[in-house]
């Protein structure tokens, strides 16, 4: 006895490592073997015919959905079969009367065109309450954003929709100041805004504007001439072409490449009357157009027009100076046109996709804008005198003193108007950044308990 503890109190150091390692061994499968005798411990017990025999009520459909719905009479909800319904991109035409509305964009506590437009789609059950309560599942897109009291006649957004829409029961759900024209599908990678080559608007004014300063004149009664019109479109057309327009914006450099923008055209239409007052509507194409710049040019043509200031300060204000520019009334300003000629002219006869020119709804719009815009317009200038209050502003205008107070509200304006794509896009930033720390975590994680046990290893050893 003695001697055997001897030997194995004075082993070598290589008896040693086989004692351990066959210690470990022996361990092991002892551990696995109980753990393979506790599952087949938890297997299923053998047919029992007294105790698994079904009754051949069991095998009716009858009679076990009946039992299945007594069962579940106590449960307040019950579990639905999941339903994936197929979604394609579509191009979706609509109008508004943007007054009394603030703005396109969804705003969280505030009334937007795009707010009643998703709950009309969710109503209808065309989105789900995912993609309501987060549009970017539904690749949701405005072709452009107008502001507050801001109508337009062919505003285009995309989105992914059934393949079945019903528009009718879209429009049942709108507002009548909002319709839903027209729909086609379009390519996957479709954006409404991105692939917009140009837009179109419009600013319709009384004439009366036109007067000059001196003259003591009312809305009822004037008559644009011909001089004064001629005059009109040649200062229009100063904006035509490329031109930096920072100070036709807030809070932006002359150094900013997005500070230039490039105008197509920009021509003053004949007058029309409307409650023997004289209208005219000032059109402006452009590639694309800052937070009220189409205002700001405008007011800056009407100031020369009245003699205001002369037209140097036209040139002045496209130049790096700094030059405090009025801002017109926003009750004219409507969105005409959208214009998509590259996609038309890639995919529009390709036989597949359409063009999006919308003339099949060119009657409905136009009934539409005579009906709820235009008049909303003109008979809100006729009765509120907008315009008129605006131009007694004007004459007292400093074009080098700016005002701190507009300054602050059009930094708002700015802030608010960011699009909610950019707001998607940087929550997916954060999320794939969010992810690949994850996943770096994990790694990490991993290599330590491989560390860990490289260790235990070599301390057993």
């Amino acid at each position: 006895m003695l001697k055997t503890f001897s030997e194995i109190l004075f082993f070598p150091r290589k008896y040693c490592y086989n004692f351990s390692s066959n210690f470990v061994n022996k361990q092991f499968q002892s551990s696995t073997s109980a753990i393979m005798h506790q599952e087949v411990n938890e297997k299923k017990a053998k047919y029992d015919g007294r105790s698994k025999k079904r009754q051949w009520q069991d095998r009716r459909s009858d009679f076990r959905q009946s039992k299945i719905s007594k069962t579940d009479e106590n449960c307040e909800t019950k579990s639905e079969p999941f339903e994936r319904i197929k979604r394609r991109k579509y191009a979706l035409l609509l109008g508004y009367c943007g007054v009394g509305y603030f703005g396109m964009q969804r705003n969280p506590t505030m009334r937007t065109i795009e707010e009643d437009l998703f709950n009309a789609l969710f109503k209808t059950n065309h989105i789900n309450q995912e993609c309501f309560d987060v549009v970017q599942n539904m690749q949701f897109q405005r072709a452009a954003r107008t502001d507050k009291g801001v109508s337009a006649v062919r505003q285009v957004v995309s989105l992914k929709l059934p393949e079945q829409v019903d528009i009718e029961s879209i429009n049942k759900e709108l507002p009548e100041v909002i319709r839903v024209f027209g729909l086609k599908k379009v390519t996957k990678g479709f954006n409404s805004k991105t692939n917009c080559d140009s837009r179109t608007y419009s600013y319709t004014l009384p004439t009366v504007a036109f007067a000059d300063k001196d003259a003591s004149v009312e809305q009822y009664g004037f008559r644009l001439n011909d001089e004064t019109y001629d005059r009109v479109n040649r200062l229009l057309s100063m904006y035509v072409g490329t031109k930096n327009y920072h100070n036709f914006t807030s809070k932006k450099h002359h150094q900013d490449p997005s500070a230039n923008r490039y105008i197509k055209s920009f021509i003053c239409e004949r007058p029309f009357v409307r409650n023997d007052v004289e209208f005219a509507v000032l059109k402006v194409q452009g590639q694309s157009f800052m937070l009220h710049q189409i205002r700001k040019m405008v007011a800056l043509v009407l100031a020369v027009v009245r003699n205001h200031t002369n037209e140097a300060t036209i040139l002045h204000a496209l130049t790096n100076e700094k030059v405090n520019v009025p801002r017109a009334p926003g009750l004219g300003l409507l969105l005409e046109f959208v214009h998509y000629d590259r996609y038309n002219f890639r995919y529009g006869e390709d036989g597949i996709h359409e063009k999006l020119d919308w003339a099949e709804c060119e009657n409905e719009v136009e009934a539409f804008k005579n009906k709820y815009i235009l008049p909303v317009i003109t008979e809100t200038e006729i009765a509120e005198k907008e315009m008129v209050k605006w131009l007694s502003k004007l004459r007292g205008h400093r074009y080098d003193i700016f005002d701190e107070k507009d300054d602050a509200e059009d930094e708002e304006n700015a802030e608010n108007a960011n699009t909610e794509d950019d707001k998607g896009e940087s929550r997916n930033d954060k999320e794939n950044e969010q992810i690949v720390e994850d996943e770096k975590d994990n790694k990490d994680e991993m290599k330590v308990e491989s560390d860990k046990t490289i260790l235990n290893t070599e301390s057993i050893s």
